[in-house]
């Protein structure tokens, strides 16, 4: 599980990676949970969570960027 401490030490690229990561494992596990297959159903909240905090790092960084940005410009 990516932590918020770690997901601060990733670069952009990482962060994106591991969203791309978390996005397909979710749609493996509905896939398995529609089938039936799925035996551990508390995952999906796991890697839910785990989404919801990459796109928090990546909101963040995105309004740490512009607040530079606005800095530099005025």
């Amino acid at each position: 599980m990516a932590k918020a401490k770690t997901l601060a030490d990733l670069g952009d690229t990482d962060l994106l990676e591991t969203l791309a990561d978390r996005k397909e494992e979710l749609f493996n596990l509905r896939f398995q949970f529609a089938t039936g297959q799925l035996e551990n159903s508390a995952r999906m909240k796991q890697v839910k969570k785990e989404i919801a905090r990459v796109h928090t790092e990546l909101r963040a960084r995105e309004i740490a960027a512009a607040d530079a940005a606005a800095e530099e410009a005025g």
